[in-house]
C-alpha cells in the first residue's frame, strides 16, 4: 500500500465536494477498489468513504415497489424480509456472492457502479428492468451498463439506490467459479405481468445482455420445455481459462432452465 488520504462524507453532497480533491475515488465497501490499491493496480490519491451516509443505505418495500439504498450490503438484501416476501429471487442472488466476509462488506450500489462482467447484480437489474438512481438522474438499467467494468456514470455523479417493481415470477441461477464465487455464467429470469425478461452475467464479452432468443419462448410458454430447442450462439460470449465459449452458451440454456424451474416453484 502507499499514502493515501481518507475522507468520511457525511452526506452525498459532501461526497460529491470531497471527490473533486486531487484523484479521489469513492468507496464503501471497498471489495474492488481496497484489493486493485494492494496490487497497485489503483493509486487514487484520496479516498471517500460513502458507507455511513444514512440517505444511501436500506429497502424499502411499498406494495410492488422497491427501493434498495446504494450502500445497502449483500447481507442485508439476502436477510431483509420485506424484500424476501416482495423479490425473494434478489435476497437469494445477494445470499450467493462472494463469503460472508464480502457480503457483509459489500454494497449492491459499489457493485453495480464498479460493472465486474462476472457480478451478479448487473444481471438482476437488467432482467427486472430496473431504475439505476444518482445524485443527478435516473437512468433505465438496460443503459446503464456499457461493457466490461463500464457504465454510463460522469464525473461527480454517484449511485444513491435502485428501484424496480417486483416480478410476478422471477429467479436467478449460477455456475460459480469454485474460488472467487464470480458466475461463470449466471442467469436471472423475471416475468413481469406483460413480459418476460431474461440476462446474463459471466459470459458475454461485452458483459452483461439480454438473451431476446430465450425471452422469446418464455414469452410463449413460461416453462422449462420451452427452451429445449432453443439454441444460444457462441459468437459473442467469451473464452477464458474457466469455460470456452461453447460451454458458456450452454450453460446459458442450462442455468435458464433452472432458473425457470425455481421461479415456478
Amino acid at each position: 500500500m502507499y499514502s493515501v488520504n481518507y475522507h468520511r462524507a457525511n452526506s452525498v453532497a459532501d461526497a460529491v465536494k470531497l471527490l473533486k480533491t486531487g484523484d479521489a475515488k469513492l468507496v464503501s465497501g471497498g471489495m474492488t477498489l481496497i484489493p486493485a490499491m494492494k496490487t497497485r493496480l489503483a493509486a487514487p490519491s484520496d479516498l471517500v468513504d460513502i458507507s455511513r451516509i444514512t440517505a444511501l443505505k436500506g429497502i424499502k418495500v411499498s406494495g410492488k415497489a422497491v427501493t434498495i439504498g446504494a450502500a445497502t450490503t449483500h447481507y442485508e438484501v439476502s436477510t431483509d424480509a420485506k424484500l424476501q416476501k416482495a423479490c425473494p429471487a434478489l435476497a437469494e442472488l445477494a445470499s450467493m456472492i462472494g463469503d460472508p466476509a464480502v457480503r457483509h462488506r459489500g454494497t449492491i450500489g459499489g457493485s453495480i457502479a464498479n460493472n465486474d462482467p462476472a457480478a451478479d447484480y448487473p444481471a438482476a437489474m437488467v432482467a427486472l428492468g430496473a431504475t439505476i438512481v444518482t445524485n443527478k438522474r435516473e437512468i433505465a438499467a438496460d443503459k446503464f451498463f456499457k461493457g466490461l467494468f463500464e457504465t454510463v456514470l460522469k464525473d461527480g455523479e454517484i449511485v444513491t439506490a435502485v428501484t424496480f417493481n417486483a416480478p410476478a415470477k422471477a429467479a436467478y441461477q449460477k455456475f460459480r467459479n469454485p474460488a472467487s464465487r464470480y458466475a461463470i455464467v449466471g442467469v436471472f429470469v423475471a416475468k413481469g405481468k406483460d413480459d418476460v425478461r431474461v440476462a446474463v452475467t459471466g459470459a458475454g464479452d461485452n458483459g452483461v445482455f439480454r438473451a431476446k432468443t430465450i425471452e422469446a419462448a418464455l414469452a410463449k410458454s413460461f416453462d422449462p420445455a420451452a427452451l429445449a430447442g432453443v439454441k444460444i450462439s457462441a459468437d459473442s460470449l467469451m473464452s477464458d481459462i474457466h469455460a470456452s465459449a461453447d460451454y458458456r452458451a450452454h450453460l446459458i440454456s442450462v442455468m435458464a432452465k433452472r432458473a425457470v424451474a425455481a421461479a415456478n416453484g
